[in-house]
């Protein structure tokens, strides 16, 4: 049996299991949805998540366009063009401003892109001038240092596809992309976006532990880990910040 399906016996009632991180963040960002809002997907890519999970909640839960009044997706790659999931897409060009007004956008969600920046102050201020007074930023992004975070700091951008390959095989390697980690902290995310400018509601995740491959032995003794690990050594951040009204 499946080590999932073994140690998370739930999943066989809906195809997920109590911690999965997809329901769990894209629960919250509906949460924080309006019927009306103006959302960009920032790293919205091919939307791979709505085209390749074979769970079909956990596409309902990402299906945020059908719960919003836009949904706006940016990406440097090309491919975000084609991206059923979206309403409007843009390509990204290095170093250029976002092609969006000051204060047009109602919430940002960015999954598992935070990792990728290369140029953290610039992308956070661009982030916080297309952001409305009291608008949310939302995004799940690996923790520098969890287990996740310093395995890939280890481990050189060029062998990320065929390490993948072998922990997560249906990982395809189009969805792999380099790593820098320079915002995927607590003081970073802070000094990015200044607590007096947003209201930080940030929290640590443990996920099932998916990269070890399908090894029962092994999923049991890194969620035995996990108990005794502290929040600030999480796998991943549920990042959620909010714009002040007052901010200077």
């Amino acid at each position: 049996m499946d080590p999932l399906q073994r140690l998370f016996p739930e999943v066989a009632a809906g195809g997920f299991s109590r911690c999965d991180g997809g329901v769990l963040f894209y629960g919250r960002v509906n949460a924080l949805l309006r019927p009306d809002a103006i959302v960009v997907d920032f790293g919205a890519g091919r939307g791979y998540g709505l085209i390749d999970d074979p769970v079909a909640y956990r596409r309902a839960v990402r299906d945020i366009k059908s719960r919003c009044g836009k949904l706006i997706g940016l990406d440097p790659d090309p491919v975000v063009l084609t991206n059923p999931g979206l309403d409007q897409a843009y390509v990204l060009e290095h170093g250029k401003p976002l092609p969006l007004a000051d204060a047009s956008v109602d919430l940002i969600v960015s999954d598992y892109t935070f990792e990728h920046v290369d140029s953290p102050k610039f992308v956070a201020s661009e982030l916080e001038r297309i952001l409305k007074p009291g608008g949310w930023i939302c995004a799940r992004t690996p923790n520098r240092w969890g287990y996740i975070g310093i395995a890939t700091n280890l481990i050189p951008n060029r062998w990320h596809v065929s390490v993948l390959k072998k922990a997560q095989p249906a990982r395809k390697a189009m969805d792999v992309f380099p790593t820098t980690y320079p915002m995927n902290t607590r003081g970073a995310l802070r000094r990015y976006f200044p607590s007096s400018r947003f209201r930080h509601c940030t929290y640590g995740h443990f996920a099932e532990p998916a990269y070890f491959g399908k090894s029962t032995m092994l999923w049991r003794f890194m969620r035995l880990i996990a108990r005794f690990t502290p929040e600030c050594m999480a796998p991943t951040w549920f990042v959620f910040m909010q714009k002040r009204d007052d901010a200077p």
